[in-house]
């Protein structure tokens, strides 16, 4: 999913970047960051905001690793 497409879907909920920050427990500057492009989420909290939006995977249901 794209960060476009995760801001259409809360405008076709009616709910707001921040609104959905408060009730995940992120700093909304945190979620604003990564949404637009300034925060890759490789690590720490812009990661798991990355994870909870949807943008990236969630490493402790992926496949096997060898790494």
């Amino acid at each position: 999913m794209t960060p476009q497409q995760i801001k259409e879907q809360f405008r076709a909920r009616g709910q707001s970047v921040g609104q959905w920050a408060d009730a995940h427990g992120f700093p909304r500057d945190v979620v604003y960051r990564v949404l637009n492009g300034r925060a890759a989420g490789w690590r720490g909290q812009t990661h798991e905001v990355a994870v909870a939006l949807g943008l990236k995977p969630n490493p402790t249901q992926a496949t096997t690793s060898k790494v």
